[in-house]
């Protein structure tokens, strides 16, 4: 190994690990590993260590050092070629880097820039790059607040210990106007839904203006409460220009929703940060722009790594690609984000997952199976809003397929005598 390359490579027993943030990478690199490894740490980190004609080192106090590091296959070419670059062999590894979190503070965006930035992606020698996992000590977890209001604040708000949490997005997404949408979400209520959204798409726009709609809505949440004897939750989208978050927060907060939904990969995670300082209502994180992050296999960064990054700026519920074909998404890494949703962190409070994806009143049941908890949310939209009996009667089939799964009927059995559900059967045949 290169004198040089050694500065960058350290035994974990000899370092204080409070010190340090363990990223874990896995790799496609055109030349020698332990090389590869160490323009990764010099690149993410120190870059030149030393001042020309300076006695120092900096690489002992600010450089990032691998702790591990193995070859775990060996191949033709890479995943991803790299551009001016022939090689005969590509070696396919895994890392595990501490980075001194001195050098960039408990800051969100200047983490980011360290893990996943230049340095990371334009290192000498790595075709593709992608972060599996990272780890905070105690000492960097502790400059955060997490979610305000967690598992535990969301059901102490809705009042629901036993089961999901169930959403529906109000459908059309795109198109009506306040009073339709406030209508729409009325009935979702009564049938049984415990939180209408606003869609992703849906913002502050001139034919549904978020003050409007809020309003509208909110009226309808509360006339909902009496009627159902059931606490209710409008789910408001203020995803927008980072200086008007405040602004859209108060609006729509002042006029009736009673939690609010931010893209925090459009808005960026330190926006989010910001917002839960302020915010009086629970916070509700939607995944788009994690795709393009997330979705190749040897490139960019694990979901689970997202997830874990939006519990820590501040989310109290996580909206995050679920099950099945339609959403592309491996099995285990839907699994991985659930978990990184609910097991214990520090002081950090725990999340509701709400794993998406075309579901209908079969789906609970079988997350229930899967996950092996009721810590958890689904958030159908066709499903309620283009059922046969309207949006009323899809929220009751959403109902009744958890009260078939807990019962241990089937489907089928339990619909015998609820039409709703026997009516989703068939639209879903």
């Amino acid at each position: 190994m290169d004198h040089r390359d050694s500065g960058f490579f350290a035994d974990q027993a000899s370092l204080e690990m409070e010190d340090f943030v363990l990223l874990d990478y896995c790799f496609e690199s055109v030349i020698e590993p332990a090389a590869a490894a160490a323009h990764l740490c010099q690149e993410q980190s120190t870059a030149q260590w030393q001042r020309v004609g300076v006695d120092e080192d900096l690489r002992e106090r600010f450089g990032a050092k691998v702790i591990d590091l193995a070859v775990t296959g060996v191949f033709d070419q890479p995943s991803h070629p790299v551009p001016s670059i022939e090689t005969a062999k590509t070696y396919q590894c895994r890392v595990r880097i501490a980075h001194p979190h001195r050098n960039f503070g408990p800051r969100i965006p200047n983490f980011l820039t360290a893990a996943l930035g230049e340095g990371a992606f334009y290192s000498p020698g790595i075709a593709a790059i992608k972060l599996m996992d990272v780890e905070f000590p105690q000492s960097f977890l502790r400059h955060f607040e997490g979610p305000k209001f967690g598992v535990q604040g969301l059901r102490d708000m809705l009042q629901v210990y036993d089961r999901p949490i169930f959403f529906g997005v109000v459908k059309p997404n795109i198109g009506l106007s306040p009073d339709d949408f406030a209508e729409l979400a009325y009935q979702s209520w009564l049938g049984g839904l415990d939180i209408a959204k606003d869609d992703e798409m849906l913002s502050d726009v001139p034919w549904s203006p978020l003050r409007e709609r809020a309003e509208k809505a909110g009226k309808a949440r509360l006339k909902a409460e009496e009627i159902t004897g059931e606490r209710k939750i409008y789910l408001a989208n203020i995803t927008d220009e980072v200086d008007r978050l405040i602004h859209l927060h108060d609006i729509a907060v002042e006029r009736g929703a009673n939690a609010l939904m931010v893209n925090g990969m459009t808005t960026g995670l330190s926006a989010v940060r910001m917002l839960r300082k302020h915010t009086r209502v629970p916070l509700v994180a939607h995944f788009d722009f994690i795709a393009p992050l997330t979705h190749i296999s040897y490139f960019g960064v694990h979901s689970k790594v997202m997830t874990k990054l939006q519990r820590l700026a501040g989310f109290d519920v996580i909206i995050f690609p679920g099950f099945g074909a339609r959403m592309k998404t491996p099995d285990e890494d839907v699994s991985s984000s659930v978990q990184e949703c609910l097991k214990p962190w520090g002081h950090i409070k725990r999340v509701l997952p709400v794993p998406a994806g075309s579901q209908w009143a079969a789906s609970t049941g079988m997350l229930y199976e899967r996950l092996k908890t009721v810590d958890f949310g689904i958030v159908p939209g066709r499903a309620v809003f283009a059922h046969p009996m309207g949006p009323k009667g899809g929220a009751a089939s959403l109902r009744q397929g958890w009260e078939a799964a807990v019962s241990g009927q089937s489907l089928e059995v339990y619909a015998q005598n609820h039409k709703e559900l026997q009516l989703a059967i068939e639209s879903n045949s």
